[in-house]
Parts: C-alpha cells; structure tokens; sequence
C-alpha cells in the first residue's frame, strides 16, 4: 500500500538580498564610519560624532538587544514578561563585580576590597565574588546566571501552564523581590548605590577615547549578531513551533508537540541575551545599582518592543532607538512630561497601531503601490511582433483563399 508523499515547506533565506545589503551596511557604519567619525573626525567639524553621542548610541544598542529578546518570547511565542529587566541588571552586576575588583587600590580607602565593603567593616570578600577577579569566569557568569535564574523560574511556571497576565504578574513580582535583595547592604551588592567609579577593564584604561569606541563597536556587533541568530531561530522548525503555540496551544499539543521544552529554551535564550545587554551596558554608562532591574524598566522593554512591532525583528529594534532618543531628548526639554509622553505612545500604539511603526511604515508602502490590474504589461519585443504579424498575414490569406 502507497501511502502519499507530504512535501514540507521549504526553509526561507535568512536574509533576503536586499536585507544582506542593508546588514552589511549597519555593520560597515558601526565598525568603520562611526570610529572614523568620532576619533579622526575633528571635534569642530559638523560632521563629528562626539563621546556623549557614542556613549548614547551604546547604550540605546544595548536597549535594543533586550528589545530584540522581547519580541522572541513575545511576538513569536506570545509570552509577555515583566520581568526581563531582572536578567539585564543580573548581567551587569556580573561586570560591574569584575570592574570593582579590577580598581585594586586605586580607591578611596586604598584597600583590596572595594569600598563599601571598606565603609561597612567587612574583612574579606563574600563567596560570590569569589571568580571576579577572572575575565573568562566572568564572561561564563554573564550568560549563566540570567540563564539558570530563567531556567529554575520558567521550569516550575511553564510546567504548572501559568500563561496570560498570571505569568505577567509572577515575572514582575520576581523583578521587585530580586531588587528588594539587592537594596539590602549586608548582601554584598553595594546596596542602594550598587556599583561605580570604574578603573580599567582588562588592564586598560575605561575613560579613553579608544576605549570608549572599542565598547560601542562590540556592542554593535552583538546586536547585529543577535538579529542573525533570532532570525535563524524564527526561520527554522523551531520558530515555527512557538509561533504555533504563540497562535493555538492546546492544537499544537494534539498534534504532538510539547510545549515546555520550546517556551523554556526561548525563554532561556532571551535571559541570556539581556544578560549580555547589561554587560555591554555597565562599563559604557558607568554604573549599575538595583533600579536597574525596577518593574518600570522591564515594562518600558516591552513598551519598546510594542512600539516597533511585534514577531518582526527589526520593528523592536527600531522601537528601542524611537522611544529612547525621545527620551533623551524630552528628559532635558520637558522632564515632566516624559512619563505623560511614554504611557500616550503606549495607548496609541495599541489602539490605532497594533503593529507597531514597522507595521504602520509596511500598511503605507503596500497602498502606494499600484494595483496588480494597473500596471502595464511588458511590451512586446521586435521577433515577438514581427511573428504575430506574419501569422497574421497568412491566416488573412487562408481566410480569402
């Protein structure tokens, strides 16, 4: 007995043509027209890119890498969560331990010890220092704490099918207990004011020039390689299926699929991603404390995300560079109206965008375009015209004949 062939769908391209071309252009101007700009580019020149501009452009690239995780668990597998800004200020604070042990004496108090630790009569470094004092271990802690955290947490929450806004609302009270830890002295986190006034990294100097720019290609590369690899993962049999689940669960189940494994590794991999983002965020800004991993933070991530467009990539990235260069702009212009202005874009987003600026900038585009009926056939070329006229001719012949 035969049984039918099924064809599977083909996998797309990881980039289209046009988008390989717009990829390679992004990288171009992060690794050569922005060094260029900024450190052989006369400061006078109108066309200088000045420090603070590159310190911006870092941070908000940072932003933009947590966006881009958002959009991963929540445009494409429908998870919303509260509560990546935890994962961001776990990765930071796994740098920001290793630039505080690589000040050495070189601080206030001229001891081994950093200097909280100096102003609250500790002796000796805690447990969890313990590996700071090494590059690679810290570089192994970046990506491992935030996905350990991910793991336990989305282990116990996915296997009891918490989904909607109680999974929302657990993440957030995750965020707000874990920044309630860090407040707290006697934890060894620097407490309130959490960690700053950083030295070196790797030996080597952080308030440089060449330092400065060092950081933000890095960061750039990381997003641009961040984008490669969720468009690979959204390409693949894997993407598909969370957006099957992100669309009908339970169908998904009969069909034979569990659930579980595909949420926790996206989710995992998205802690992952926020983890590096803050570690590429500390050293560019400077300073990492608890309010980092605020409740308002991980909802203005997915504010971000929302803004740009859900489930498209590029939308949340977008949408990390809108919303925060807004906010710089009006925290110096109108201060107090930048929270008036941040929850009116979310409403409108919602309402009358529900895709977001990406979605808004596609709609356009498709009705500017004409019709299919409209547009003009190709014309005819000579051999083609000459053959219709000769079969003309004797068909005319035939007929009188």
């Amino acid at each position: 007995m035969s049984y039918p062939s099924v064809s599977l769908p083909r996998r797309a391209p990881l980039l289209s043509r046009a988008g390989w071309a717009a990829f390679f252009t992004a990288l171009l101007a992060v690794c050569a027209l922005a060094p260029a700009l900024n450190l052989w580019v006369p400061e006078g020149s109108p066309f200088h890119l000045s420090g603070y501009m590159v310190t911006l452009l870092g941070k908000i690239m940072c932003y933009a890498i947590c966006a881009l995780a958002i959009d991963l668990i929540w445009g494409y597998t429908g998870i919303l969560s509260l509560g990546h800004g935890l994962f961001f200020a776990l990765g930071g604070y796994m740098m920001g331990m290793y630039l505080m042990r690589q000040i050495g004496r070189e601080g206030s108090y001229q001891s081994e010890l950093p200097d909280f630790m100096v102003f609250l009569d500790w002796k000796q470094l805690p447990w969890h220092w313990a590996l700071c004092d090494s590059f690679v271990a810290t570089l192994i802690l970046i990506v491992a704490v935030p996905g350990l955290v991910a793991f336990v947490f989305g282990y116990f929450a996915f296997r009891s099918r918490i989904q909607g806004v109680y999974f929302s609302i657990i993440t957030q009270a995750l965020t707000f207990a874990a920044m309630l830890l860090f407040f707290r002295n006697e934890t060894g986190f620097g407490g309130n004011n959490g960690f700053t006034d950083f030295k070196r990294i790797l030996g080597l100097p952080l308030a440089t020039p060449q330092m400065r720019m060092a950081l933000f290609v890095l960061t750039g590369v990381a997003l641009l390689g961040f984008f490669l690899l969720a468009r690979w993962l959204v390409n693949a049999k894997f993407g598909r299926v969370l957006q099957a689940i992100r669309d009908a669960e339970r169908r998904t189940m009969f069909c034979g699929y569990d659930p579980l494994p595909y949420k926790l590794t996206i989710w995992v991999i998205s802690a992952m991603m926020c983890g590096v983002a803050g570690a590429l965020y500390v050293p560019q800004v400077g300073i990492i404390n608890p309010s980092e991993m605020s409740t308002g933070a991980s909802i203005e991530m997915a504010v971000w995300a929302a803004v740009g467009g859900r489930a498209t990539l590029i939308g949340p990235i977008v949408g990390a560079f809108l919303v925060n260069g807004a906010k710089s702009w009006l925290t110096v212009a109108a201060p107090e109206y930048w929270l008036f202005f941040l929850g009116g874009l979310f409403i409108v987003v919602t309402l009358f965008m529900p895709q977001g600026v990406v979605g808004l900038v596609g709609r356009v585009l498709k009705r500017n375009r004409p019709p299919a009926h409209v547009q003009q056939a190709p014309a005819a070329t000579k051999s083609e015209a000459s053959e219709s006229t000769n079969e003309a001719n004797a068909a005319l012949q035939g007929a009188r004949a």
